[in-house]
């Protein structure tokens, strides 16, 4: 082997050491405004990311309902909050009432995961409850022996799983479900997603999932008919961020590839990395 040549296959060694995910190409499908956080750790580590959001946040229709909530906060006894995009939704909405910080001070608050619970602290607001795994299951165990009798604010998408306020119920709760905002299908991706998975050289070798709703839009934006699984994802990864998101993807005839073991984006970065490895 030449000097030249072997310079060149250290440089590549080095390069693969430094970068687990060098020469994959990966999907990301968040929202547009969050992608961020994932293509980035992902580029840090090598990857090519190409960003095609499969969701869209929108405002609510109507604010009637939230609006009436945030009046009538001194009749609360906890905040739910299960998401940073309802977190951003909320404050934004006791910003325009003008309702100040103060008049939280005698909720308990909890937050569904540590994005979520970073978002209201940067509010300057103390989170009380924050489940070791999660997902709504995880928010009633932990609340499980504090909501009795207690009346609680849920503000969360327009479209979710019943989970919390359901077994909250059953446990003695009154609990308001208020919408924050609502997801939709940014049509404009229909178009791009199509070109991609069918352009030999630009097909991703991983698709991540952040939710059930990516799940959900990343099949309708491929095929009007759900129960149908698209054949232009044959022999591409499929990389989940949790159990909940997996079971959607398997309910739909999808493969789950990969699953993250801390249900997170970094808990996702590292098991895609990991995936790498095996």
């Amino acid at each position: 082997m030449k000097r030249s040549e072997l310079r060149s296959a250290l440089h590549q060694v080095k390069a693969t050491t430094r970068e687990p995910l060098s020469g994959l190409r990966v999907l990301v499908g968040r929202a547009r405004h969050q992608a961020g956080a994932l293509s980035s750790g992902l580029r840090k580590l090598g990857a090519e990311v190409i960003e095609i959001p499969f969701i869209e946040i929108r405002k609510p229709r109507s604010y009637r309902p939230l609006d009436s909530a945030l009046k009538d906060l001194r009749e609360y006894d906890w905040l739910i909050l299960t998401s940073a995009n309802g977190v951003d939704a909320f404050w934004d909405r006791l910003n325009r009432l003008r309702i100040r910080k103060n008049g939280l001070s005698h909720l308990k608050v909890a937050a569904i995961g540590p994005a979520t619970r970073k978002a209201i602290e940067k509010r300057g607001i103390h989170v009380d409850v924050m489940p070791d795994e999660y997902v709504a299951e995880s928010v009633v165990k932990s609340l499980r022996r504090r909501i009795s009798r207690t009346h609680v604010l849920l503000a969360r998408a327009k479209v979710a799983r019943d989970v919390i306020p359901r077994e909250l119920n059953k446990l003695g709760a009154k609990v308001d479900v208020v919408e924050a905002y609502e997801t939709v299908i940014p049509t404009s991706s229909r178009a791009r997603l199509r070109s991609l998975l069918k352009n030999p050289n630009r097909r991703p070798n991983v698709i991540t999932f952040t939710s059930s709703s990516t799940v959900r839009n990343f099949v309708t934006l491929l095929s009007p008919v759900r129960s149908r699984t698209p054949k232009t994802v044959k022999d591409i990864r499929f990389a989940s961020i949790g159990p909940v998101t997996s079971a959607t993807l398997h309910e739909l005839g999808l493969p789950v590839d990969i699953e993250a073991k801390q249900f997170t984006i970094p808990g996702l970065i590292d098991a895609i990395a990991n995936s790498r490895t095996r």
